[in-house]
């Protein structure tokens, strides 16, 4: 038994040797690889910082700086962390590292996968220069004026003064307009007069009212007679108008309906109601 317990201590002590020796021997390597880490750490905040500030006359929003700045600074810390394992020969550790990363990876993006999907959107909203915080849009069958661009949804102010908060991807995946991205705006406007108007009279009094209370390039004013309605005949006028901001069409169009209206009654131009005709047998 003493035997025993003297062979198992020696065997204890020939290993604690080894470990010693091996310790000393890779010590240049992990005072290397401790260096490599902690530089790592420094570069990640340095370089983290410096994407930041960069975005700040980009992406409005804080949140989506700052998560693309954690995102830049956990790369570069897991670059270290593989470089550091290199150095001290773990490669089997390293390699291990690496595969559990990636079925972890595989399955936090399956269960996540819609929030993935708005944070991946908003930060391209956030980037490209299609919509900005301020700007009027309509998309998803919803117009207003934008408040914010967050991870997962965006925030719109709609005329009526209703917040609406859409998910990013569906704006991503959907067709929007973005009225703040040009200063000029046509103006279409539809009506209709009655059938014993004078027909070149009624163009030249259009186009007079509308060009002097819209000059704004005046040479483009469209006037076309569009069909035969059932009580009038039918009229399409388009020209154009500075963006001023997100009232500008509606504005425009409030005021050439009462300036045309005015106009018409003073010359006698008759804008019928619609009639409906009902047959009996």
């Amino acid at each position: 038994m003493v035997d025993q317990i003297r062979v198992s201590l020696e065997k204890l002590l020939q290993k604690l040797v080894n470990w010693f020796d091996a310790a000393i021997l890779n010590l240049p390597n992990f005072v290397l690889a401790i260096l490599v880490f902690v530089l790592a750490i420094y570069l990640s905040k340095k370089i983290s910082t410096k994407v930041i500030s960069s975005l700040d006359n980009r992406v409005k929003q804080s949140s989506i700086k700052n998560l693309i700045g954690s995102g830049i600074s956990i790369v570069i810390v897991l670059i270290g962390i593989v470089l550091a394992l290199g150095i001290l020969n773990l490669d089997q550790a390293l390699n291990s590292l690496i595969a559990g990363a990636g079925v972890a990876g595989l399955a936090i993006g399956l269960a996540v996968q819609g929030t993935l999907s708005n944070t991946f959107s908003g930060i391209s909203l956030s980037i490209k220069s299609d919509i900005n915080v301020g700007d009027f849009i309509e998309t998803n069958g919803i117009a207003g004026t934008v408040e914010s661009i967050n991870l997962r949804d965006t925030k719109i102010r709609t005329i009526d003064n209703n917040l609406v908060v859409i998910p990013n991807n569906s704006i991503s995946e959907n067709p929007y307009k973005n009225y703040s991205l040009t200063n000029d705006l046509k103006v279409v406007l539809e009506l209709g007069v009655g059938y014993e108007s004078d027909l070149d009279k009624v163009f030249q009094i259009t186009k007079e009212i509308i060009t002097n209370a819209f000059p704004y390039k005046k040479g483009l004013f469209e006037f076309y007679y569009t069909s035969f309605g059932d009580s009038a005949i039918d009229i399409q006028i388009r020209f154009w108008i500075s963006a001023r901001d997100e009232y500008s069409l509606t504005s425009a169009k409030s005021r050439a309906i009462m300036l045309i209206k005015k106009g018409f009654e003073k010359e006698s131009i008759n804008i019928p109601f619609p009639i409906t005709t009902i047959l009996s047998s």
